[in-house]
């Protein structure tokens, strides 16, 4: 993740990638975990991961993905990361928990943090540049009460 170009500073983007690092940081853990054999804790965290993916996907394809979709320069590469959220969910959905496939769950590991580095690295640093004003103010979500 960068901090070079401010993007973060966009409320929707900060969150989404403190999220991202929630993310990152899960999926580090269920590495290991995998790695060490430790396979009662991988399905936990497992389990976990997908929890954290699900709404992050969707606030990301219902929000800031569909503002760059509608304003159209990133469409393709708009689609291109909403397939690999499909490919992701599917692989790691349908690991059978009985018999878990373990290489097949860090391959997509391996996938996720790649595309997680091109949403940082590319996707968000790009959407401040295209996207107007009234497309931020739709998808900016409103502060914490508090």
């Amino acid at each position: 993740m960068c901090d070079y170009c401010g993007c973060r500073d966009f409320p929707l983007i900060g969150r989404l990638s403190e999220e991202h690092g929630e993310i990152k940081e899960t999926a580090g853990v269920l590495r290991r975990a995998i790695g060490e054999g430790r396979y009662d804790d991988a399905g936990a965290l497992l389990d976990e991961l997908v929890g954290r993916l699900l709404p992050h996907t969707a606030t990301e394809e219902g929000g800031l993905f569909a503002e760059l979709r509608a304003e159209g320069s990133l469409a393709g590469e708009v689609a291109r990361l909403c397939a690999e959220h499909d490919d992701i969910h599917g692989v790691l959905g349908a690991i059978d928990r009985a018999n878990p496939d373990w290489a097949t769950v860090l391959k997509a590991l391996t996938k996720l943090g790649e595309h997680i580095d091109h949403e940082e690295l590319g996707l968000f640093p790009a959407s401040i540049v295209m996207l107007p004003m009234a497309a931020w103010e739709r998808i900016t979500p409103e502060p914490a009460a508090g």
